[in-house]
């Protein structure tokens, strides 16, 4: 592990870092039992002794082999800006008891976390149980502020890019990962906070706008079922002209030209009369999100019916497009039989592709969404499907396998004398003192086991074997 930061920052480097990107983590954001002890360990003298601690995990979530550790950039920023003012010391001192002594709120205003060091595995890497993710050093006072806050921003954090990086694994490096969540996750803070660790956990994008801003993630959205069932007909649209992408000419009537593609396709050879008649209204709204968006046109293809309707009218638009010279980006299901109809979908692609010689037609991308999970990717990975992307909520950003991840913080040592917590539950028992953990690697570059050793003992060496207790 190494060093990560020293709070507060800016004082002697010259550096201001920022604070934590929710202005709810504030030094309150902590269980009142963490004041207590802070005053009855200053009551007692004690709140200076050098205290560390281990912040770890029991179990892998989701019944799984591995973790990814996240989380930790929010932590540093807290320990950056840790500072009480006046009116959260006033908050705290109506809070406790009465009996306590003024010189203990003397000392909150003196509390920073410039004593405090921590070390830390790299925040996105793969970890495993017991493993201290940070190691903590500094007055056990002040340290012990720190707890529930470092808990707070870890465990939800870590889980989210855990469950991520699952639903990456069973969907496939070469398939794309949209996160739609914002609106199922538990609140505006577990919204921002999914988004930022579904991208860490191997998302490509997310839906979310303000989680775009805040951490510059990739941003992906189309339309929904309201805007294409909210027109009843092309009348409707008022400005048809659309200029060609290379501002070369314009055409004057591009509803026009839509609809006379959708015929061509219906009198297609090679299609052999699949297509009859399509929702006009949905032709409508299809037409006009082209033209609002001619290089940005994605179209929700199952509000009606997708192989009756929606695939020939996204077609249509989209031949009408590629006349001048856009191309289209492709369609997205949200319903029904996701590997069938993205299979279907797939063949009238290559099929338009080849009659009507529009190059890379068949490669047209489609997307799949509604209520995805590890299961249902695993079963269409199994049934065979054409999907080139995945858009997922609900599943990963409320991690609905498991609750919470579980990390705890544990007294490991104190004035140089290591503790332990024991228990009749074998799993709830510390390991004691300061820790060094090491990965170690076989000839061919891959990792086999990790493992952790005492401060002072001497590290792994290359090519040596492990001496044996």
């Amino acid at each position: 592990m190494a060093a990560k930061s020293n709070g507060p920052i800016g004082e002697h480097s010259g550096r201001v870092l920022a604070g934590p990107t929710n202005p709810m983590v504030t030094p309150l954001l902590t269980d009142l039992y963490q004041f207590t002890m802070a005053y009855a360990y200053w009551k007692a003298g004690k709140h200076n002794e050098r205290a560390v601690f281990d912040l770890y995990f029991r179990k892998n979530p989701f019944g799984g082999e591995y973790t990814i550790f996240a989380g930790l950039e929010e932590c540093i920023r807290l320990i950056a800006n840790f500072k009480l003012s006046e009116d959260e010391i006033d908050f705290v001192r109506e809070s406790l008891s009465p009996s306590c002594e003024d010189g203990f709120y003397d000392y909150l205003r003196g509390v920073d976390c410039s004593g405090v060091e921590v070390y830390a595995i790299t925040e996105g890497s793969v970890v495993f149980p017991k493993v201290p993710l940070l190691r903590v050093e500094g007055p056990v006072a002040v340290v012990q502020l720190l707890e529930t806050p470092f808990l707070n921003l870890i465990n939800y954090a870590s889980l989210v890019a855990t469950n991520a990086a699952r639903h990456r694994f069973v969907a496939g490096e070469s398939k794309m990962l949209l996160e739609f969540g914002l609106r199922r996750a538990q609140g505006p803070d577990g919204g921002i906070g999914a988004s930022k660790y579904c991208y860490m956990g191997g998302f490509h994008a997310t839906s979310n706008v303000a989680a775009g801003k805040l951490f510059g993630i990739p941003l992906r959205g189309t339309h929904s079922h309201a805007f294409v069932s909210s027109f009843m007909s092309p009348d409707e649209i008022i400005d048809k002209s659309l200029r060609s992408s290379d501002s070369q000419s314009t055409c004057e009537d591009f509803v026009s030209l839509a609809q006379t593609w959708l015929s061509k396709i219906q009198w297609s050879n090679s299609l052999n009369g699949t297509f009859g008649e399509t929702n006009q209204s949905e032709l409508a709204a299809f037409t006009s999100y082209a033209l609002a968006f001619p290089d940005n046109f994605l179209a929700l293809v199952d509000t009606y019916d997708v192989m009756r309707s929606g695939i020939p009218n996204y077609c249509a638009v989209a031949l009408a497009l590629n006349d001048l010279g856009y191309k289209a980006a492709g369609i997205r299901l949200d319903s029904g039989d996701l590997a069938y109809l993205s299979c279907e979908a797939r063949k009238i692609f290559h099929t338009i592709e080849k009659e009507f010689g529009v190059p890379g037609f068949g490669k047209t991308n489609i997307t799949a969404s509604n209520d995805l999970n590890e299961e249902t990717l695993d079963a269409l990975n199994k049934q065979g499907h054409e999907v080139d992307s995945f858009g997922i909520g609900t599943y990963v950003v409320t991690c609905y396998a498991q609750a919470a991840l579980g990390c705890v913080f544990k007294l490991v040592e104190i004035n140089n004398q290591p503790r332990i917590k024991l228990s009749e539950d074998v799993t709830k028992v510390s390991i004691p003192c300061k820790k060094r953990s090491y990965r170690l690697y076989g000839k061919e570059g891959y990792p086999l086991v990790d493992i952790m050793t005492g401060e002072n003992e001497p590290p792994p060496k290359v090519s040596c074997e492990l001496a044996s207790a």
